[in-house]
C-alpha cells in the first residue's frame, strides 16, 4: 500500500453565503484573460487554413484549387501552399487527374475521435456525477492519445478547492494517477518511447523524475490495481485513480478522484477505492472490445 500519512484536520474555508465574493473573485481572474484575448491578434494563415478545411469538408466530392480560389477570394499561391501543407500532413488528399482535394485520413480520424469522445462524455457523465456525489471530490476520466494523457470528462462539486482542469487538457502521465494507470500496462518499448518523447517534468519535490523509480511505481500500480498522485503534480492535492478496461480486459481509460490531502488519506482509502471500482465496472460497459 502506498504510504499515506494522516494529516491534522483543517478548518473549512470561509465562504460568502450570498456567493458575491466568489463571483467577484472569478470576475477579477477572468478580466485579464479577456483583455489579453481582445488584444492578441489571430493568425491569418491559420484562419485561411481552417476556412479551406471547412469548405472541403462540406463538399464530399472535393474541390479543385480553382474552385477554392473562387469561393474563398484568396490568392492562389496562398491557397496552394496551404493545400500542399495539409496534403503532406495527411489532412487532405489530392485526387488525380481532376486535381480535387478531399478530406484525408488524419482529418477524418480527428473528426471521428471528437465525435466518439462527445458520445462517450454524454454517456459517462451521469456515472461520474454519481461518483462525485458519493465522495464529494472532483472526478476525471482520461484516455491516452498519441502518447498524451487527455482529460475527456470531468465533474466537480460546487464547494471545495477549485481544480484547474478542463475537458481536453493534457496532463503528464508520470505524476498523475490517471496517467500512471494508463501507462502502467504499456509494452516496455512503448513506455520507453513515451518517456523519451514527453520527458519527466519536475513539478515539485514530490514528482518522480527518475525512470527507474517511475517503472517501480508502475509495477506497484499493476500489482495493486490503482494509482496515486501523492502531491506529485500540485502540492496539497492528492488523486486516486483506477484503470478502466474494455470488455476484453484491455486498459482503455482511467478514472480518478481529486482532493486535498485530508480528503484522500489512509482513513478514506478503502471507501474511495470501493467507489472507484464500482464506477469502473459501469464505465467498462461503454467500451467495446478493442481487439488489440
Amino acid at each position: 500500500m502506498h504510504p499515506l500519512s494522516p494529516v491534522p484536520e483543517r478548518k473549512a474555508a470561509r465562504t460568502d453565503p450570498k456567493g458575491t465574493g466568489r463571483a467577484d473573485a472569478v470576475e477579477a481572474l477572468a478580466q485579464p484573460r479577456r483583455e489579453l484575448t481582445q488584444r492578441t491578434a489571430s493568425a491569418p494563415s491559420l484562419e485561411r487554413g481552417l476556412a479551406i478545411l471547412e469548405l472541403i469538408a462540406n463538399h464530399p466530392n472535393g474541390l479543385t484549387l480553382s474552385q477554392l480560389v473562387r469561393q474563398l477570394h484568396l490568392p492562389k499561391s496562398s491557397i496552394y501552399s496551404l493545400l500542399l501543407t495539409f496534403e503532406r500532413a495527411g489532412y487532405l488528399n489530392r485526387i488525380d487527374p481532376n486535381g480535387q482535394y478531399v478530406c484525408g485520413a488524419k482529418f477524418i480520424q480527428i473528426a471521428m475521435l471528437a465525435f466518439d469522445n462527445a458520445i462517450l462524455r454524454r454517456k459517462a457523465t451521469p456515472i461520474l456525477v454519481k461518483l462525485m456525489r458519493a465522495t464529494g471530490l472532483a472526478v476525471h476520466l482520461a484516455m491516452l492519445w498519441r502518447n498524451e494523457v487527455v482529460l475527456t470528462a470531468r465533474v466537480s462539486p460546487a464547494l471545495g478547492r477549485p481544480v484547474a482542469t478542463w475537458i481536453g487538457k493534457r496532463v503528464d502521465a508520470h505524476c498523475t494517477s490517471v496517467g500512471k494507470c494508463l501507462i502502467a500496462t504499456l509494452p516496455e518499448a512503448d513506455l520507453n518511447s513515451l518517456i523519451r518523447e514527453r520527458g519527466l517534468l519536475r513539478h515539485n519535490d514530490n514528482t518522480i523524475t527518475n525512470i527507474r523509480k517511475l517503472k517501480e511505481e508502475l509495477a506497484r500500480v499493476r500489482r495493486v490495481g490503482y494509482a496515486f498522485d501523492d502531491e506529485e503534480e500540485e502540492v496539497g492535492i492528492r488523486c486516486l485513480g483506477v484503470p478502466v478496461a474494455d470488455s476484453g480486459g484491455q486498459v482503455v481509460a482511467a478514472v480518478s478522484v481529486s482532493g486535498e490531502t485530508d480528503q484522500i488519506s489512509e482513513q478514506s482509502l478503502r471507501y474511495l477505492l470501493a467507489q472507484l471500482q464500482s464506477t469502473t465496472r459501469e464505465l467498462s460497459q461503454l467500451f467495446p472490445f478493442s481487439g488489440e
